[in-house]
């Protein structure tokens, strides 16, 4: 069994990764991506849907999911176009 007093939760590990310098550029750099993942992960899961169910929507196979939900992904705008409509959703892309 494991002792519940030895665990963080995600907030508290990520408030004390956010001191680190190194860290903090890495996680800016990505936050874009990071944002987009979560998106699409929502409106998945509001929608009860699986990655393969999207994929199978989409077009492609569930692999492009897969790696759309990992902040580290730069996919194409096309490829965000037919993922946004599988998910009855709007791609809205701005420069702030």
């Amino acid at each position: 069994m494991i002792n519940s007093k030895y665990l963080t939760s995600w907030n508290n590990y990520e408030k004390k990764l956010l001191k680190n310098k190194e860290f903090q550029a890495e996680a800016q750099k990505l936050e874009a991506s990071y944002q987009l993942a979560q998106s699409v992960i929502k409106k998945r899961l509001e929608l009860k849907l699986s990655q393969t169910e999207l994929a199978n929507r989409a077009k492609p196979s569930q692999s492009p999911i897969a790696r759309l939900e990992s902040p580290r992904h730069k996919p194409s705008i096309n490829f965000l176009e037919k993922v946004a409509t599988a998910l009855n959703a709007h791609l809205q892309i701005s420069i702030t």
